[in-house]
């Protein structure tokens, strides 16, 4: 009943920008944190960025400078501005919120988007 969505994934030259979406969905009564993973071929997932309800950011290290999060509580989403992208950001980027329904909190994680990045 409560899903998340993602989207903008695609094919960009190293230094171009791609912009994410990540839609939640469903019975929702708040969403806390939401954030963005990403998860290369060979690799484990990893954090990209975060940001709270109340907007406070963040990033992790290889990202900052580079990609901007912010969220729109009113249409439960949120965002992901890669600017200067770079080879190794190649990867399976998905998207992250904590969702509360009645007296529940769910940890919910979208399909992931594709982004490759060619060099």
């Amino acid at each position: 009943q409560v899903q998340v969505v993602e989207s903008g994934g695609g094919l960009v030259q190293a230094g171009g920008s791609l912009r994410l979406s990540c839609v939640a969905s469903g019975p929702i009564l708040r969403i806390n944190d939401m954030g963005w993973y990403r998860q290369a071929p060979g690799k484990q997932r990893e954090l990209v960025a975060t940001i709270s309800n109340g907007g406070s950011t963040n990033y992790a290290d290889p990202v900052k400078g580079r990609f901007t999060i912010s969220r729109d509580n009113a249409k439960n989403t949120v965002y992901l501005q890669m600017n200067s992208l770079k080879s190794e950001d190649t990867a399976v980027y998905y998207c992250h919120a904590a969702v509360i329904v009645l007296l529940t909190t769910f940890e919910l994680w979208g399909q992931g988007t594709l982004v490759t990045v060619s060099s």
